[in-house]
């Protein structure tokens, strides 16, 4: 298990170094992104995750899909708990190094980027809070995003395409489904960077909203998981 627990820290790493890395270039001042806009980071996310998948193979980089490969006898149960972990942290180490590298930009954004702008950098949030919808959003978009995974590389896996399909699968979720509340679709995703933004030294912080992080972004995506794992199973007749 030691290697798999270590693969799954490099790999989610590895998508935040992409995906947090891309937000603090759109976002932070003085950066040669700035201002580039959400098709920039979209699709930043979508190859970042393509090649977190070349480099690292058939790695989960998420917990509820650590889960719903859990309950479809792909991965033993054992195994839930200690990826879940491993990928929080490999998010949250990601984060940091981020920071660092973005740290001259962090500190010229001092007072001229929205505080909310530098937080929503780290972690996803909706721009209308209706905890109920929000959460429905974020479900409805990891069963999706779970069940396209699972149906790619059935179909797929033998002909080397599924990083592509899955890359392909997040663009178009984030452009579909991402209006809301930034499509998380992932608790790692969410919450290892949310807490860095906590740790960080960046000043005039807005409020970090664990009550959002936790209950959305913290649970709709295993609601989601188990629903794609019966949807994959009963309905799709696959695994």
């Amino acid at each position: 298990m030691f290697i798999h627990l270590i693969t799954e820290f490099l790999a989610t790493a590895l998508m935040i170094v992409f995906g947090v890395g891309v937000h603090c270039d759109e976002v932070l001042a003085k950066t040669k992104y700035h201002g580039s806009g959400h098709i920039f980071a979209i699709t930043t996310w979508s190859f970042g995750i393509t090649v977190c998948l070349f480099v690292f193979g058939g790695v989960c980089m998420n917990p509820a899909m650590a889960l719903c490969q859990a309950i479809l006898g792909l991965i033993p149960w054992a195994y839930f708990v200690p990826y879940a972990i491993a990928e929080f942290l490999g998010a949250l180490c990601a984060s940091l190094v981020v920071y660092f590298m973005h740290k001259d930009h962090f500190t010229a954004s001092e007072g001229v980027i929205n505080p909310v702008a530098i937080r929503n950098i780290f972690s996803t949030n909706p721009n209308c809070r209706n905890l109920p919808r929000n959460w429905f959003v974020e479900c409805f978009a990891t069963t999706i995003f779970l069940t396209g995974i699972l149906a790619i590389v059935h179909g797929y896996e033998k002909f080397g395409i599924v990083p592509i399909g899955v890359g392909l699968l997040t663009w178009a979720i984030g452009m579909g489904l991402g209006g809301t509340t930034g499509f998380a679709m992932n608790q790692a995703r969410d919450l290892g960077p949310r807490l860095a933004f906590q740790l960080l030294p960046i000043k005039n912080k807005a409020d970090n909203d664990w009550q959002y992080g936790l209950l959305v972004p913290g649970t709709a995506p295993f609601a989601g998981a188990v629903i794609a794992a019966l949807f994959v199973r009963f309905f799709l007749h696959m695994y």
